[in-house]
């Protein structure tokens, strides 16, 4: 099995998950999960980590990591290895538990509200409440039903009631343990509205995705599986990933990401025409190829390509991108053109 890229950081912001062997179950009951967080609270002691937010279900675990001591590899080894063994003495197992080496994603401070959400949400990522993989891709592609009163109840009522995650701690709901730190991502998130409270404004950035029916997922800007954040920021941190291009061939795909302004430069040039002119042209080869393109090699939101054309909605961005992908598939013509832009940005 491939070694996973590793970018260690002090100060650095982590994304980290791990899954159980063949899927099956990490987390057999509220005891196992009790003693999990046992661990991770000795984590934060030994390693002098911080915990910022985390989710436990049945096969995999999420964590929101801060590593002052850029430690983050011996100190999730530990965990592991910890958490396996007392698993396995417990239900009278030997071999692996977890499934390959845990997953670490480096990010940039901006992102981190966003990321924090995408793990406090994955209790509600279900089929029965429509947030399942399927359901959201059509929701994107605005062909999937808007979510009705009882529905958005339904999901309200399970995020908040979860009780093997951070997100009751964030509202205030439950007593949030001492080696979980809140505070930081609520700074990150922004200065509430109004008379608004730093959980009531959390609540809101959370719970809004349920009401509207769509969760963005941040890692499809992930930048070979271990950066997410701006241009700027993988191209600062792209020559810190360790590995071995042999087993690791994604350190290739760690180069600097076009910028939305190189995208439409681009796509002028070869069209002829200003973007201007055919930014709000519904349909438009050059329009779509924007949109493609920016979100596809450029890592670019959904929220940032809505705002960048005039304040679309996402259902109409996201079509616009599926639109263009599937003319790609018979315009040669549109593909010469896309392969022209393609070495212009990423060579």
């Amino acid at each position: 099995m491939a070694r996973p890229l590793r970018v260690n950081v002090r100060g650095g912001w982590y994304h980290v998950t791990a899954r159980g062997n063949e899927r099956k179950a990490v987390f057999r009951d509220d005891e196992d999960r009790r003693r999990f967080l046992e661990r991770v609270e000795e984590l934060v002691e030994r390693f002098d980590l911080a915990v910022h937010g985390y989710v436990l279900m049945d096969n995999h675990y999420h964590l929101l990591l801060e590593t002052p001591q850029a430690n983050l590899s011996p100190a999730m080894q530990w965990l592991g290895v910890s958490y396996t063994g007392a698993f396995n003495r417990r239900h009278r197992r030997v071999g692996h538990l977890f499934q390959g080496r845990f997953q670490a994603v480096l990010l940039d401070e901006a992102t981190v509200p966003e990321v924090s959400r995408y793990v406090h949400l994955n209790p509600v990522r279900l089929r029965g409440l429509g947030l399942d993989k399927t359901a959201q891709h059509r929701s994107r592609l605005a062909v999937g039903p808007k979510p009705d009163a009882n529905l958005i109840r339904e999901r309200l009522q399970r995020l908040r009631q979860y009780p093997w995650s951070s997100y009751r701690a964030y509202l205030g709901a439950t007593r949030q343990p001492n080696w979980l730190t809140t505070q930081r991502v609520l700074q990150l998130l922004g200065k509430p509205v109004r008379s608004e409270s730093p959980a009531a404004a959390y609540r809101r950035f959370v719970e809004t995705p349920l009401r509207e029916g769509v969760l963005e997922n941040p890692w499809e800007r992930l930048a070979a599986g271990v950066l997410l954040g701006t241009a700027d920021f993988v191209r600062l941190w792209r020559g810190r990933a360790t590995g071995d291009l042999r087993e690791q061939p994604q350190l290739n795909r760690l180069r600097p990401r076009p910028a939305l302004t190189d995208v439409v430069r681009a796509v002028e040039q070869i069209k002829g025409e200003p973007w201007e002119q055919f930014r709000d042209r519904y349909g438009d080869w050059g329009r779509d190829m924007v949109v493609y393109v920016a979100r596809r090699h450029g890592g670019l939101r959904l929220r940032e390509l809505a705002d960048a054309m005039g304040g679309l909605d996402y259902g109409s961005v996201a079509m616009a991108s599926k639109r263009f992908s599937q003319r790609l598939l018979t315009d040669r013509s549109l593909r010469h053109h896309y392969e022209r832009i393609k070495l212009q940005l990423l060579q």
